[in-house]
């Protein structure tokens, strides 16, 4: 079975069921924005939300995250995590699945990341593909992840009273077989799909002023551009820009030791290219001391030194970071400020 059907009112069951697999984890309102949050209650998920305000990335790479114990005297160290709890991602949106995709490529790098690897084997994922956007600082069309590009092991997509399911895995398929009310999709579900994402092309169109390799051209060439000194200026340094983005990986490291001062604890923390000591090294000479060249960094990681080396482009087209910025700095705007530059 590739693809499957369920009613819509069937959903709360289904959940009870995924419930009972794993520990499951949903988008859910909060105070007119939208959180994921570990499912008590099935009735209180939203499929129909704005990016989350934190991307499901706090539950595959938290933000504070025991690495080991360890002992000084005499000195041997141990797993701070003995075993990882399988957990459900249920209505992930496809641009924060492409985010999983980029941190896939980062954490698989040798050296491989072991707690990275242990909780994404746990995690199962079930999407839900938007078919409209879900509002104006959206980019995803321009980044290719508006659609299903793999990742996942069930996508879900809302067409009238049914959910139909595209199966992408093993793992996902074992989540819907062997249910009464999850039936095999036939010829004229399929056929409500392909119209859906018919009228789906006509919705999303390219939100950047130029296709992706001119944009590129247009980072290769505008290092020292006005644009950075300009979004510098507004930029009053808060860190929600990456505190927010579901591909920025950056972390520190550190101890914490129990009173005997013999036993402790280290763990890493979110860190943030954004902040002023970030590229500070010994000595007191600091890499990137303005807000400018900070802000420049951000968007090089997004759109030119990952297509480098992974072949891969770090912006999901998201939103969340103009979405949360308090200086409205937008990322829509700066990439087009940039391909404006290069055409004048």
């Amino acid at each position: 079975m590739k693809y499957a059907v369920i009613n819509k009112e069937d959903l709360n069951k289904w959940l009870e069921h995924l419930k009972k697999k794993a520990r499951l984890y949903a988008p859910k309102e909060k105070e007119n924005l939208f959180v994921f949050r570990p499912v008590k209650d099935v009735s209180k998920i939203c499929l129909e939300y704005i990016p989350t305000i934190l991307p499901p990335k706090k539950y595959y790479f938290p933000q504070k995250e025991k690495l080991l114990k360890f002992q000084v005297n005499p000195f041997k160290t141990a797993k701070a995590i003995e075993e990882f709890e399988e957990f459900i991602l249920f209505g992930v949106h496809t641009c924060d699945i492409a985010g999983i995709q980029c941190m896939d490529v980062i954490f698989r790098e040798s050296p491989e990341d072991p707690n990275y690897l242990n909780r994404k084997e746990k995690m199962t994922i079930i999407g839900i593909e938007c078919l409209k956007y879900c509002d104006e600082h959206a980019n995803c069309t321009s980044m290719a992840t508006h659609v299903p590009r793999g990742g996942y092991d069930l996508m879900m997509v809302d067409i009238d009273k049914v959910f139909i399911i595209h199966i992408n895995s093993e793992k996902g398929e074992k989540l819907v077989t062997g249910l009464s009310y999850i039936k095999e999709a036939k010829d004229e579900d399929m056929f409500r799909l392909d119209r859906a994402r018919e009228e789906k092309k006509k919705i999303f169109k390219e939100e950047l002023a130029a296709p992706l390799p001119k944009v590129y051209d247009a980072f290769d060439k505008s290092f020292g551009s006005q644009v950075w000194k300009d979004v510098g200026k507004k930029c009053v340094a808060c860190g929600n820009c990456t505190a927010v983005c579901p591909t920025c990986y950056c972390f520190d490291t550190a101890d914490d030791m129990e009173l005997s001062l013999n036993d402790g604890i280290r763990y890493r923390i979110w860190n943030s290219c954004q902040m002023d000591d970030f590229a500070k090294v010994a000595g007191g000479e600091d890499f990137r001391k303005g807000r400018d060249s900070r802000q420049r960094h951000r968007y090089y990681r997004k759109f030119k030194y990952p297509v480098d080396k992974f072949n891969r482009y770090f912006c999901v087209g998201c939103g969340r970071c103009t979405r949360t910025c308090m200086a409205d700095i937008s990322l829509k705007e700066t990439v087009n400020s940039l391909i404006a530059g290069q055409s004048a």
